[in-house]
């Protein structure tokens, strides 16, 4: 076994497991910052001035289009599934997880964005799997 293919098995093994590194690890703990996150601005909301409530909303709001957006960073980082790191396509699919705090406070941008991020992940995975299964006939 050469080096590369023991650091691919490392890569591997941790990104199945914990957070993992390099872009898995950036893209979990986007998600897992940002999309609990409604929670306490909720909890902020309550707390401050009428005045105030709306511009809290817009501060969050403008977080989750910077999650979306670094989700589409890492994308073009890696936009072949063949040179992505182990597991990095199920977690650029998971953007789809901020719909529930965008549906959640009603933010239709994000309800838009973040389900039609996913299946486009899940489009250009099934054709870029397609095409390798017909290149190899």
């Amino acid at each position: 076994m050469d080096l590369n293919s023991a650091r691919r098995i490392v890569e591997a093994e941790a990104g199945r497991t914990g957070i993992g590194t390099g872009p898995n690890r950036r893209l979990r703990l986007t998600l897992i910052i940002g999309m609990p996150l409604f929670l306490p601005v909720l909890g902020i909301m309550i707390l401050v001035p009428k005045s105030l409530m709306n511009d809290v909303l817009y501060v969050y709001e403008a977080g989750i289009i910077g999650c979306l957006l670094h989700y589409v960073w890492v994308f073009t980082k890696y936009p072949r599934y063949a040179a992505r790191p182990p597991y990095l396509t199920r977690d650029l699919a998971m953007g789809g997880g901020f719909f529930l705090p965008s549906l959640f406070f009603g933010f239709w941008p994000g309800m838009i964005a973040a389900p039609a991020w996913a299946l486009f992940v899940g489009i250009t995975y099934a054709v870029e799997v397609t095409r390798e299964q017909n290149d190899h006939r």
